[in-house]
């Protein structure tokens, strides 16, 4: 997935603030980063900065294909921070996920494969 068609995909907004265009770059281009590096399959994503008294609160929700929707916030003083610091909580999420799913699949019989013993070993004749 490019990030031009990407870009449809995740909306990047703030009631009471001017982001800039290298800042809607940035969160784009680390939510891509991140859905490429764990799933692959982006279906939305948002990050929402909001103003309260000093702090600046930043919402990353993802959503992937197959997956609930991920969401984590984090405030600080800058909003840069802020978002980087709620998309790694929102991977450590998306980590978890992979890994629940990895450990909940279900072995097939068909699919194991054959023992190095069995390889190894030459047929009597």
């Amino acid at each position: 997935m490019d990030l031009q068609s990407a870009s449809k995909l995740i909306a990047v907004q703030s009631p009471d603030l001017d982001l800039g265009h290298a800042f809607r770059e940035l969160a784009e281009t680390s939510i891509l980063r991140t859905t490429i590096k764990h799933f692959g399959r982006l279906s939305t994503a948002s990050v929402h900065v909001n103003r309260e008294g000093p702090l600046f609160r930043c919402t990353v929700d993802i959503q992937l294909a197959t997956l609930k929707m991920v969401s984590a916030e984090f405030q600080h003083e800058d909003y840069h921070l802020a978002f980087k610091s709620a998309l790694e909580a929102a991977e450590n999420q998306l980590r978890g996920a992979k890994r629940a799913l990895r450990e909940s699949k279900v072995s097939r019989i068909d699919r194991d494969p054959v023992p190095q013993d069995a390889l190894s070993s030459s047929p009597v004749m």
